[in-house]
């Protein structure tokens, strides 16, 4: 039989070891979440995005200066549609904008209970990820290649829409103007904007339709038809998870992302270089 002091001392051992397994992983968590002064700057720059969109959201006749980013945001919300009812066996006929900040996406087949809800989220999921680039040049030159990708996809999509190809061809027609001034820094606010546009635009959108206005014929009423409840609590879920997004597209982004401004402009100029 073992003695006591034995039996007290290997789980103290155990736990010590425990504590200096853990504790270096501890510490690379606490460093990663530092957040250094061009980090700082990004994170100011993200909340008066968030402020200006805001304002010029619920300000009457100014407003429209946000309405080529609302169908820029819109033509996220339909990709996703199309984008899910593809992955689940769908076939996708058309994708089309309305001038009145509205979209829909003709398909046929692909599993209901995930096409619905793919264009919120899927918007406020390109929106995250934005953010997440938006930290760093490099990152926003990969994300301005993905996004060039997914605007060809709904241009292809969208066929004789006037209004989706305009908004589309203006689209690229920025992100490629980014690339060449600064060696593409332009690129990373310009796409931290039109992630935090995406991303807020999912929840604002949601309460608009759901609590403000109550329009009954929403991807999530149509949800709530299908599969039960009410297209307020679907609404409100749909919120929640896109706050989610945004707020790991942000944590993701101090963690990743620690060079500064001019660290950043000396990696674009190796990174497919402009100049």
């Amino acid at each position: 039989m073992a003695p006591i002091a034995d039996k007290l001392t290997k789980p103290m051992a155990l736990a010590s070891r425990v504590i200096v397994t853990t504790g270096p992983l501890m510490m690379l968590s606490r460093r990663d979440l530092t957040v250094n002064s061009t980090q700082k700057i990004t994170l100011g720059i993200i909340a008066v995005y968030v402020v200006v969109i805001a304002l010029l959201w619920n300000i009457p006749y100014v407003r429209w200066v946000l309405w080529p980013f609302k169908m820029l945001v819109i033509a996220f919300h339909e990709f996703g549609h199309a984008f899910m009812a593809r992955c689940t066996g769908g076939k996708v006929e058309s994708i089309s904008l309305d001038p009145h900040e509205g979209g829909v996406t003709h398909m046929r087949g692909g599993i209901g209970a995930l096409t619905l809800p793919a264009g919120y989220l899927g918007s406020s999921l390109i929106g995250a990820l934005l953010i997440f680039c938006g930290f760093n040049i490099v990152a926003s030159k990969v994300a301005s290649v993905v996004l060039g990708v997914c605007f060809l996809l709904t241009l292809w999509w969208a066929r004789r829409d006037w209004l989706t190809i305009l908004t589309v061809l203006l689209a690229v027609g920025l992100l490629v103007a980014c690339w060449f001034i600064k060696h593409a820094e332009p690129l990373r606010y310009v796409v931290l904007f039109i992630g935090v546009m995406s991303s807020l635009y999912s929840v604002w959108d949601i309460c608009d339709d759901l609590i403000l206005r109550k329009i009954n014929s929403s991807d999530a009423s149509v949800f709530a038809k299908r599969y039960g409840g009410s297209s307020q609590c679907w609404g409100v879920i749909w919120s929640i998870i896109s706050l989610l997004f945004m707020a790991a597209g942000i944590i993701s982004g101090i963690a990743a992302f620690h060079q500064s401004n001019d660290q950043q402009q000396n990696d674009s100029k190796h990174f497919i270089p402009t100049h």
